[in-house]
């Protein structure tokens, strides 16, 4: 989930609906949320049975991962974007499209409804993405800080929302936002301020977020996978490797470097379904 972070069109949300964690990871956050909203009302009585609820070990190891995953491949994936740009967002591509068939087996009950949720939601993303055609920052942009704390916690209340939602990175969201070097400023500068608005900011959005998107899951439950599909097929816009890879969101046909890319893609994809597969055998036919 870190590593897949680092790419504009994939996010940690996606490897968990892949893995088959989405919802315990959601359930969990939202639990964790209620511990912060009791504590915060006073209510010390209720914080522990809200503590109890939480399982501790399971996402205390889950984020180890992930800052573990960020630690140790995110160098190597960003030098790979940026030396093989055509073929790394191929292969991204390729997943993201074996992540879209595994998780259109978790929606329940495919109606005519489901389907357009995940059109609609896919077009709609599909559109904003094409509203800038750079993922990155300028390279000569200046990493300053020149906003407010208040525009920090909202930017962090945001980009928070990448963590839980597939389709789209973090990263990508401060991009978007204007705030991507003004949160490298802040780290540079120390700015402790802006790097504390940003941080609560990143609780307040989760806490808020993860309480809706529960409940939308439990009770609209194949609504919900079906716009989470929808984001999935939205992003591909960025994964689409022609003409400079993940760094742009404009469209052109397949040129130069093709075989390779597509080979790549369909390799993507086969490994995404076949570990599905294989986990769902293993699942009916536990070792004794």
């Amino acid at each position: 989930m870190g590593a897949a972070d680092i790419v504009p069109g994939v996010s940690g949300g996606t490897v968990a609906l892949v893995l088959g964690i989405y919802e315990r990871l959601i359930k969990n956050v939202h639990a964790g949320a209620h511990v912060l909203k009791e504590a915060l009302r006073g209510r010390f009585s209720e914080v522990g049975p809200a503590i109890r609820k939480v399982e501790w070990v399971w996402l205390v190891s889950l984020l180890v991962g992930i800052l573990a995953a960020v630690a140790a491949l995110s160098s190597i994936i960003e030098r790979l974007l940026h030396e093989q740009p055509v073929r790394m967002a191929a292969l991204f591509f390729g997943l993201v499209v074996g992540s879209v068939t595994v998780a259109w087996r978790l929606v329940r009950r495919k109606t005519a409804t489901e389907f357009a949720v995940m059109l609609v939601v896919g077009l709609a993303l599909f559109l904003v993405l094409g509203l800038r055609s750079n993922t990155e920052a300028a390279e000569d942009a200046a990493e300053v800080v020149t906003k407010s704390p208040w525009i920090f916690f909202g930017a962090g209340a945001i980009a928070i929302c990448a963590m839980i939602l597939p389709g789209i990175s973090g990263s990508f969201i401060l991009v978007m936002l204007g705030m991507y070097t003004e949160v490298l400023g802040a780290v540079n500068d120390r700015d402790f301020a802006s790097l504390g608005a940003f941080g609560l900011g990143c609780i307040v959005g989760l806490a808020l977020f993860s309480t809706g998107l529960n409940w939308a899951l439990e009770h609209h439950h194949d609504i919900v996978m079906s716009a989470m599909i929808g984001l999935m097929l939205g992003s591909l816009r960025v994964l689409w490797p022609w003409p400079g890879g993940t760094t742009t969101t404009d469209l052109a046909e397949p040129a130069g470097d093709v075989l390779v890319p597509i080979l790549l893609a369909v390799a993507g994809a086969a490994l995404v379904i076949t570990v599905e597969l294989v986990a769902t055998r293993l699942d009916k036919n536990p070792a004794t």
